[in-house]
């Protein structure tokens, strides 16, 4: 059975992983260019200052895009590359290039769909205090404001952030990603609830200037996804417990960050295990956050397996030995899509698409002049197979987009990490189709009949 006739098929990036160009055309740094300057913050020292060179390759890259067949495109905009010191007055040229690169994308027949935040905030305001000062959700508003107004006649799709559950936690709380702090975790809990602010705000800032009807939602980091370990009821609801519940005095939750975006209340578990820790709230805090939301995007990856201990409590099964791994080291669980979207369509009640999947894979350009993938095209078969099932069960899924569409700047892993269905040959920029594109080209072609 094929995907719905509108189920759109895309891939995704974000501009410090792709762009380059980092000191180029009056971008300001942000706090990944200072963080990759950290000795041992980043493997081997790298950093995004070229990455795939994005910035001046985007035609090609475009063109790339459109030999494929994506239909969608979802890209973020780089905060310091059209603020370069995080509000005031804009760099036209940064806002020059992202009017190029959708304007290339239209024309390719591929609709753009926008994330505004991508975890390269400005440094300019991470040395006002960032996001642990309030007026921080202001700066992200001014932000949106800016964007909206210059693209908004040709972007209908936007995402406010990506997820925030990890660059809050990763970030801030245990300092493995820019700014690379370790803050108490009450501190964290403010960032969280600022954060949280500036997606209100940014939602209303959308819904208000858009010159052309919005859609609007975030992209989730749907973390290791719970899934039953069998299909009797009992471990399918230790799954769906694990799966919202707030166990551990950490950010990387999917409750945390959802239930005050779709029902204006943070998870009572969470006030109760935070009780201490958490900060006061403004009396319109929730009214703010509280945003009417299209569509909500999950990024899955990897999964854990539940069942019901004899206490009624989820617990953890396993894997058995020699259970397949990407190069990531994450196991492979291509249950997980399917349960993410079931679990997260149950409890919100929101349209789905699928924001980020794939697998980081170890490929290289073989003497034949070819990449091949053939774990990476199984992956995406058995994980594709998954969100089949989900939209024939009739969970309301838009559309798919791949994590990546090239190899990129894989944050504190660097370029060691391989994600993307095009090769990219750093020290030359060459790019190449991997085998992988070829095949997800015949998926699009189908609407993914033939799985």
């Amino acid at each position: 059975m094929a995907f719905p006739t509108d189920f759109i098929w895309g891939a995704a990036t974000s501009a410090y992983q792709i762009e380059g160009a980092a000191a180029e055309d009056g971008r300001g740094p942000s706090i990944w260019d200072h963080f990759c300057r950290k000795q041992g913050a980043v493997w081997q020292e790298q950093s995004g200052d070229t990455a795939c060179d994005h910035y001046h390759r985007y035609a090609n890259d475009v063109a790339l895009m459109k030999r494929i067949g994506l239909q969608a495109y979802r890209f973020s905009v780089s905060w310091s590359r059209v603020l370069p010191q995080g509000f005031g007055t804009a760099n036209a040229k940064g806002l020059d290039f992202y009017d190029r690169l959708v304007d290339r994308l239209l024309a390719a027949g591929i609709t753009p769909f926008l994330t505004l935040y991508h975890w390269d905030f400005p440094q300019a305001l991470q040395e006002r205090g960032g996001w642990l000062q309030p007026e921080s959700s202001d700066w992200f508003a001014a932000y949106t404001d800016l964007v909206v107004n210059r693209l908004s006649d040709r972007v209908q799709y936007w995402f406010t952030f990506n997820e925030p559950q990890i660059f809050v936690e990763l970030g801030f709380h245990d300092g493995r990603h820019a700014p690379g702090e370790r803050l108490p975790f009450s501190e964290v809990l403010a960032i969280s609830h600022n954060v949280l602010r500036a997606h209100g705000k940014a939602v209303q800032a959308i819904r208000q200037i858009s010159r052309s009807k919005p859609w609007v939602g975030y992209a989730a980091a749907v973390s290791e996804v719970p899934v039953p370990a069998t299909l009797k009821a009992d471990d399918i609801e230790a799954a769906r417990q694990a799966f919202f519940s707030i166990e551990t005095e950490n950010l990387i939750s999917n409750s945390w960050w959802t239930d005050p975006m779709i029902f204006g209340q943070y998870p009572s578990e969470g006030l109760q295990r935070f009780e201490r820790s958490l900060p006061a709230l403004e009396s319109d805090s929730m009214r703010i956050i509280n945003q009417p939301l299209d569509f909500i995007g999950i990024n899955v990856y990897s999964g854990k397996k539940y069942r019901q201990a004899k206490d009624g409590k989820p617990k953890a099964v396993p894997f058995e030995a020699g259970h397949p791994l990407t190069s990531f080291q994450w196991p492979v669980v291509p249950e997980s899509l399917y349960w993410a979207a079931r679990f997260y369509a149950e409890r919100y009640h929101k349209p789905l698409y699928v924001s980020e999947n794939g697998m980081s894979n170890v490929d290289w350009v073989s003497l034949d002049g070819r990449v091949h993938d053939p774990q990476r095209i199984d992956f995406l078969r058995r994980y594709l197979q998954e969100l089949r099932r989900a939209c024939d069960t009739g969970i309301d899924i838009r559309g798919y987009f791949h994590w990546s569409l090239m190899d990129n700047f894989e944050w504190a892993a660097g370029y060691r990490e391989r994600f993307g269905i095009v090769h990219i040959d750093y020290p030359t920029q060459k790019r190449t189709l991997k085998n992988s594109a070829f095949w997800y080209k015949k998926v699009i072609s189908a609407r993914g009949l033939h799985l």
